[in-house]
């Protein structure tokens, strides 16, 4: 039987906020310490610190245009249909951080504010987001790169705060991304309980994902096919395939309402999919 009591010792609704920001907004060996961390707890403090990495990027993003002679008077197309896939695709990548949530979820004291954590968290990310593609579009335009770091001026202690700061943010990060991976692999394992072997699988995860980032060219053009093919699976077509599975017995007008709804978003990701990941491939392809 389900258990659905909250745990005494879970997080309260304040780290869980920062936990979930954290895990929508992603250094090897500062890295590796905190994967070995098990506690949503403990957890939440490196959290902070990654919001607060987001906040201090943006500002300086934003001050480098307005005080370093950039300026905000780029133009360009008000809307490029040929851009949609890539941008869709990069959008479902910023905010594929699902597979966090149950993790968040079960550690939480409160459980009942879940959804109330969901909606900051998906607010305040939107809003970072939204701030961060606006200001490098107004300052560099269509020579905007995949990263608005790459179009910083160099020797310059605004784009120097921006660079270690973009550094900061995977460390804070990937901890909380990786645990539920761990998790996994130990479970299946049947070594969750024991530390050494957990600390070992979690040392292998690090290692292996930081070769694969290393070696993999073309970041945007990846990071969009990541976010057309995986991203929007996870986000868009599974939970209301979920949704519709468990409540598939109601009969009801609101179920009616929830199953359009939930159709019409099942469609856009198919969408997504399918372009997106074309998109992606062929320019991907013609970037050899």
């Amino acid at each position: 039987m389900e258990n659905n009591s909250s745990p005494k010792s879970g997080t309260g609704f304040l780290k869980t906020c920062f936990n979930g920001v954290n895990a929508l907004s992603g250094l090897y060996l500062l890295v590796l310490p905190t994967t070995w961390l098990r506690s949503l707890n403990k957890l939440a403090y490196v959290g902070i610190c990654g919001v607060l990495a987001s906040v201090i990027l943006i500002a300086s993003v934003f001050g480098i245009g307005a005080f370093d002679g950039v300026g905000f008077h780029e133009k360009g197309v008000v809307l490029k249909l040929s851009g949609i896939p890539t941008a869709m695709s990069l959008y479902a990548f910023c905010f594929s951080g699902h597979a966090v949530f149950p993790m968040i979820y079960t550690g939480m004291r409160n459980r009942k504010t879940f959804p109330t954590v969901l909606l900051i968290c998906f607010m305040i990310c939107t809003l970072g987001y939204g701030l961060m593609g606006v200001i490098g579009y107004l300052m560099y335009g269509e020579s905007l790169r995949s990263q608005v770091t790459l179009n910083l001026p160099s020797k310059n202690i605004g784009s120097s705060v921006a660079i270690y700061t973009t550094l900061i943010n995977p460390f804070t990060k990937f901890a909380l991304l990786i645990t539920p991976v761990a998790e996994a692999i130990e479970d299946s394992l049947h070594v969750g309980k024991n530390r050494t072997f957990s600390v070992f699988i979690r040392t292998a995860l690090v290692v292996s994902t930081t070769m694969v980032a290393l070696v993999v060219p073309f970041f945007a053009y990846v990071v969009a096919l990541t976010g057309s093919f995986l991203s929007s699976t996870v986000t868009m077509l599974l939970p209301c395939v979920c949704y519709l599975k468990i409540t598939s017995s109601r009969t009801s007008t609101k179920l009616g309402l929830e199953l359009v709804v939930c159709s019409g978003i099942i469609m856009i990701g198919l969408g997504i999919i399918v372009i997106g990941t074309y998109s992606s491939l062929q320019q991907i392809v013609h970037s050899f």
